[in-house]
């Protein structure tokens, strides 16, 4: 057996699948970060996503990429329009903010199971083939998901880094009452940030549908997986979130690899429980994005 040729491998599936998770967490601490709300619907709009990417392409028969990015602008509008409508009187509320996007969540669920029924519906790939490095096989699907996916983040961070409205929201996050005398029209950056955050989980949601199943029940784990890592990277803070999705998805890619996924995810708890008792701030605390 090829000890390194299976590190290597599964390597390069923890960087894979922390990529997902940190599109996840980024959307979540994003929202947090605007509206000082915990927004547990976050798995749904995920859910959501996925089911966004089969029906643009299986429906409509558009690429993938397209796909990707319909679903991803669709669910930012719908993202702004939601927060406008339902999450307004919420703002900077965390416990009643809270308790709506648990009733959101739910909501959205059953909607879902309705409308696309209870049954697992499989994507095809998104491109056939591997991609063969030396010894190390990946299939052409999941370097298709890694490049999108990273094509996402760039644009975010350069959306938040040099554009006007992007570092108007940097402002509202880091100091909403020096933003508002400053000029900034904070609130209309609320539907804004919201709508980017049910954006990544949508795209990330997108991502993943040629690589798992879809049904009205996937947003579970995803969710649970953003708050691990928001809680592991610290809460408000987008480096921290990326650092710690990418340490995450390798944990669990690893621990898969020579125990078990049960044992993986135990782990992955533990991990989550000593940096509560050794670094309750997380590893980077609440940075600036």
């Amino acid at each position: 057996m090829d000890w390194g040729l299976l590190l290597t491998q599964a390597t390069i599936n923890g960087l894979i699948i922390g990529l997902l998770y940190l599109l996840m967490a980024v959307g979540f601490t994003l929202v947090f970060g605007v509206m000082r709300m915990v927004n547990f619907a976050h798995g749904e709009f995920y859910m959501l996503g996925s089911f966004g990417a089969y029906f643009f392409t299986t429906g409509f028969h558009l690429p993938f990429l397209a796909a990707v990015a319909l679903t991803f602008i669709g669910s930012i509008v719908v993202g702004g329009l939601l927060e406008w409508l339902i999450l307004k009187p919420f703002r900077r509320d965390e416990l009643n903010g809270m308790i709506v996007t648990i009733g959101m969540a739910m909501i959205l669920q059953n909607l879902a199971l309705m409308v696309f029924g209870p049954d697992p519906l499989s994507m095809p790939a998104v491109a056939e083939g591997t991609l063969a490095i030396g010894s190390i096989v990946i299939p052409n699907s999941r370097v298709y998901v890694v490049i999108f996916a990273m094509l996402v983040l760039v644009g975010l961070y350069l959306f938040l880094r040099y554009s006007k409205p992007g570092r108007a929201l940097r402002a509202v996050v880091e100091d909403f009452e020096i933003a508002s005398i400053q000029g900034i029209g904070a609130r209309i950056y609320y539907p804004l940030g919201f709508g980017l955050g049910v954006g990544l989980a949508a795209v990330a949601g997108a991502l993943m549908a040629p690589l798992f199943s879809v049904s009205p029940f996937i947003g579970a784990t995803p969710l649970l997986k953003a708050f691990i890592v928001v809680v592991l990277g610290g809460l408000g803070s987008i480096p921290g979130a990326a650092f710690a999705g990418l340490v995450l998805g390798l944990i669990e890619s690893y621990a898969s690899l020579f125990f078990s996924s049960s044992t993986a995810d135990m782990l992955i708890f533990a991990v989550v429980m000593a940096m509560l008792v050794l670094r309750p701030r997380g590893l980077l605390g609440k940075g600036d994005i």
